[in-house]
């Protein structure tokens, strides 16, 4: 159930495009006083939420055309249960009836002239084959390109909102790292994104946090189970926990442009609660330098048992 809601919260920014006039699909909502989606100059906040906002009534409606045409082809949704494709994700809509809905505390993070990152809360009132979905809030993260001048959605990921545990202290037994060797210089990230996060999951595993810190964006953002964090703030989390043991495994990655892309796996650390999430980063090129923009975790869900 939490899937098919993730998907839903993706889906409404990019279904008000199915509300417009005939030959007027690629015009921007009234926020935008009639500029057309046809451009290079990515879309305003407003912009984005205004469609946000129109997609759901199209959900209530159940026009899965009209949502798949505003997808583009290598759409990809994250969620607790697996990671889907655009063909998997519309399916997964079938079953879900909408009544209401809340959300808060929008926020846009432009990657760059071509993508952009609507992050937001939602709390949907809905059933999914009668039975109700569980109550939020979401974290919700939804991502949008400019191909060939018209904005379609890209990426989705939402995570339960919820108070976290404390990670585990590490052991007496672990012997204290230092942050960095002398004269040790850090890999510099490059366009393919699994090495860059290759490179980042190096450097938390040796407690180089200096290290870490230099791999992100200034305007950095990460959204995890337990809230929303700037850069200083993510550095603070990842010092918290021990990062050893862990292990990085099915990796798939989706090119936003020739600028930034995006890559998401499966982190699985001993003794953490819970010891497995599904991590995803976007990586953008800055000035000839790539640095991680925005990150998100979504815990992995149980198996639900035999019936």
């Amino acid at each position: 159930m939490k899937k098919i809601l993730a998907l839903v919260c993706f889906l409404v920014a990019v279904a008000a495009c199915a509300t417009q006039p005939p030959g007027n699909k690629d015009t921007m909502s009234n926020a935008n006083k009639g500029g057309e989606m046809k451009s290079t100059a990515a879309p305003s906040e407003a912009d984005i939420i205004a469609k946000e906002k129109a997609g759901w009534d199209a959900i209530k409606k159940k026009d899965w055309d009209g949502f798949g045409k505003m997808l583009a082809s290598d759409f990809i949704d994250v969620e607790d249960d697996g990671v889907y494709d655009k063909a998997g994700s519309i399916a997964s809509l079938k079953d879900f009836d909408l009544s209401d809905i809340t959300y808060s505390d929008w926020k846009m993070l432009t990657i760059d002239k071509e993508a952009v990152i609507l992050t937001y809360n939602v709390n949907p009132k809905a059933t999914v084959k009668g039975q109700p979905v569980p109550p939020g809030p979401y974290h919700s993260a939804a991502a949008y390109v400019n191909r060939d001048g018209e904005w379609l959605g890209i990426y989705y990921q939402q995570t339960l909102a919820r108070t976290m545990p404390p990670p585990p202290s590490p052991t007496a037994s672990q012997p204290a790292k230092s942050a960095a060797t002398p004269g040790m210089k850090m890999a510099d990230a490059g366009p393919d994104p699994i090495a860059n996060e290759k490179l980042v999951w190096d450097a938390l595993k040796s407690k180089n946090y200096d290290a870490f810190a230099a791999y992100l964006a200034p305007n950095a953002m990460e959204i995890e189970a337990g809230g929303v964090f700037d850069k200083s703030g993510s550095v603070k989390r990842v010092s918290m926990f021990d990062a050893s043991k862990a292990e990085l495994s099915d990796w798939k990655t989706v090119k936003f442009d020739n600028d930034a892309s995006l890559v998401t796996y499966t982190v699985k650390i001993p003794g953490m609660n819970p010891d497995q999430e599904r991590h995803s980063t976007v990586w953008a090129n800055r000035d000839g330098k790539w640095l991680a923009m925005f990150h998100q975790g979504t815990p992995v869900a149980k198996p639900e048992p035999a019936k």
